[in-house]
């Protein structure tokens, strides 16, 4: 009750004082809602066969880029990180959706279930925690690497296990959605249902986010979307599963659009709609482990039981080589290093002295970095299997991929901004995911420190 009193006292005072303005410079009036379409690559937009009605008439009424640049690795955690902060992995520090333990010599997975909380691995400040700073109220809806944030007003995590979900979910939002009858509790069960329990649970963060929406408004709502990327994974891009799912997030995305109307926002609220990577179709697999096998630099026994390894192949989408062999590194990656570029499908070699290039650190700077990346061509996929004789081998069905290079242009993600602040009929060529963060804060009036990217200022009115 006593709350409740509280945020009548706040409300009717900001309705006799108008739009408030934080000391920071936040402006309180204004409301910006980031809604991530996991997979959804730039060549989609120009697509006929891509129904996506709503995403297409937000880029009429506002903005859009033909193609976002990507960061290496093209996977989920880290360039969601990069969407909201506004640099490279080498910064921010979410490196992969997972990482190899150099020491440990094993993998320690980011998701699904994170034993890390936000402050762990998130180096740099977020959009989020600048706004929350600033005096505005956050709402995070299965955003990575955002579980346990202290910037959140309200958030569900991007986890699977149940307990996980709701213990580092907002008490009280948790609360208001069983009265609501929004049915988090059935979240795990779709996790576990994998590709085919993606569209509900998209289904589910797109109700709880409209919730917050209409009963809380938000000054910034981060939202993820994840079945176009499931469905692509299943089946390949430019599939009907593909086409399908891109369908369906659009009508999430005009449930969240619908919710601002409704709540009384429309002439307040940007929209940034965008993605983390684009996808690849691949039908071979490159397995950089057996040629290693085969150097005598992995020792393995009934098949893919590992009992010695000097250098590790560890698949991110690109291949990370770590150098285990320390001793004679230099040596090592004098000999490995054109055999493994000469591999059947591969179309990139970055060794470290170019890691800077795509915002990464060395390995001599951070441990859990390779000491050589190998990226793929289109109609490939890298693997970590040891077992076989064979370095490429058949993936069986069409699938797809994602994690590449960045400078392959498959990688680049859509980008749309529309609403409040926005010119209307701008197309820009290319952008930089690193630019969504800084262009957040300037609608928002606040500034993110430290950003690479810069202030998206020809969309902006």
């Amino acid at each position: 009750m006593r709350c409740s009193f509280l945020y009548i006292l706040i409300t009717f005072g900001a309705v006799l004082s108008g739009p408030i303005r934080s000391s920071q410079g936040a402006d309180s009036d204004r409301h910006v809602i980031l809604i991530s379409v996991d997979g959804m690559a730039h060549y989609y937009f120009d697509d006929p066969k891509a129904e996506m009605p709503t995403i297409r008439r937000l880029a009429a009424e506002g903005a859009r880029a033909k193609q976002m640049t990507t960061s290496l690795p093209t996977v989920t955690w880290p360039n969601h990180t990069t969407l909201v902060t506004g640099v490279h992995a080498g910064k921010h520090g979410v490196i992969g959706n997972d990482f190899f333990d150099r020491k440990e010599q094993k993998v320690v997975a980011y998701i699904p279930d994170p034993v890390f909380n936000k402050d762990e691995i998130v180096k740099t400040p977020t959009i989020y925690d600048v706004a929350h700073d600033a005096g505005l109220s956050t709402a995070g809806v299965c955003w990575p690497a955002s579980r346990g944030a202290k910037t959140w007003n309200w958030t569900i995590p991007d986890v699977f296990e149940q307990a996980t979900f709701e213990q580092y979910s907002t008490p009280s939002l948790l609360a208001e959605c069983r009265e609501a009858g929004i049915p988090y509790e059935k979240q795990n069960e779709w996790c576990k249902l994998g590709t085919a329990g993606k569209p509900m649970r998209d289904w589910l963060y797109a109700n709880v986010a409209t919730h917050i929406i209409r009963k809380h408004k938000p000054g910034l709502m981060c939202l993820h979307y994840m079945s176009v990327d499931g469905l692509q994974h299943g089946y390949g891009s430019k599939t009907p599963e593909a086409y399908w799912a891109i369908n369906d997030s659009d009508n999430r995305v005009r449930q969240i659009v619908e919710a601002v109307e409704e709540a009384g926002l429309k002439d307040k609220t940007t929209f940034v709609v965008t993605a983390d990577h684009g996808f690849i179709t691949y039908k071979k697999r490159i397995q950089p482990n057996v040629l290693l096998k085969k150097e005598g630099l992995i020792k393995a026994a009934l098949g893919n039981k590992v009992t010695e390894r000097r250098v590790w192949c560890h698949a991110q989408g690109v291949a990370y080589i770590y150098v285990l062999d320390q001793a004679n590194r230099e040596a090592l990656l004098k000999d490995i290093t054109p055999k493994l570029a000469a591999m059947e499908g591969i179309e990139e070699v970055i060794e470290e002295k170019d890691f800077a290039k795509y915002g990464l650190e060395t390995a001599a700077k951070d441990p859990r970095m390779p000491d050589l990346i190998l990226s793929p061509k289109d109609g490939y996929v890298i693997g970590a299997d040891v077992g076989g004789d064979e370095v490429v081998v058949s993936a069986g069905e069409a699938k797809g991929a994602h994690g590449y290079s960045p400078a392959n242009p498959l990688m680049d993600a859509s980008f749309v901004i529309s609403g409040a602040g926005i010119k209307k009929g701008v197309v820009l060529d290319k952008i930089a995911n690193i630019d969504v963060a800084p262009t957040i804060a300037k609608l928002l009036g606040v500034e993110i420190k430290g950003a690479d990217g810069r202030v998206l200022t020809e969309v902006l009115k």
